[in-house]
């Protein structure tokens, strides 16, 4: 089972930096969401009023979240994929059907970082600022969002071209590790379950 330290090297570059921004989306949700209406519903008990504009805080912080954890969700094929009937395929058309669907999630990564990268610009170009009490720039929140975007779209069309070559290459287990449906086994080491400890001892014979 590999390990899921993103410090390690045998980890490649790109999967490891969406590991890290991983680890960014939720230290986002931990500090920014949770921590922060904590604290803010303790301040409107003792003081009878808000001390920390944590909904508006909190609002940036999902969205932070969700953009820098896309990436991460496609290297470790964590999204949620219709494949119930992919295994009574041939190899053939089930490798066909995989790459379509990591060429489809492509597209529609590219249209999601150009339609954002159009609404950042338009916010820079007009100065918008939230109109809450803060005033915050749009650009600080949304320029963290495009970038987990970005990222999100660099891997999503990246992933398709290694597993091409891996195919063109007759790789085929490199091929299903970068794009191939998870399977019992692969979710299992995902969650942390080592599976040579998990095999039932055979019982001893009864004398």
């Amino acid at each position: 089972m590999s390990n899921p330290d993103p410090l390690l090297p045998d980890e490649p570059l790109p999967q490891r930096i969406s590991r890290i921004f991983a680890w960014f989306a939720g230290a986002c949700i931990l500090f920014g969401c949770g921590a922060l209406i904590s604290a803010d519903v303790i301040t409107r008990f003792l003081f009878k009023r808000g001390m920390i504009e944590s909904f508006e805080i909190s609002g940036y912080m999902l969205a932070a979240c969700i953009g820098l954890g896309l990436a991460f969700t496609v290297t470790s094929k964590s999204n949620i994929r219709v494949d119930i009937l992919l295994d009574a395929f041939p190899y053939r058309l089930r490798a066909a059907c995989d790459l379509l669907a990591s060429i489809a999630l492509a597209v529609i990564a590219l249209a999601l970082v150009w339609f954002c990268w159009k609404t950042l610009a338009q916010s820079w170009a007009m100065n918008a600022r939230s109109t809450s009490i803060m005033q915050t720039p749009m650009v600080l929140p949304q320029g963290v969002w495009w970038i987990g975007l970005f990222w999100f779209a660099f891997m999503a069309v990246l992933l398709p071209l290694q597993a091409i070559t891996r195919l063109l290459a007759r790789d085929q287990r490199g091929f299903d590790k970068l794009i191939g449906s998870l399977r019992v086994t692969e979710e299992l080491e995902q969650a942390g379950i080592d599976l040579a400890k998990a095999e039932p001892k055979p019982e001893a014979p009864r004398p």
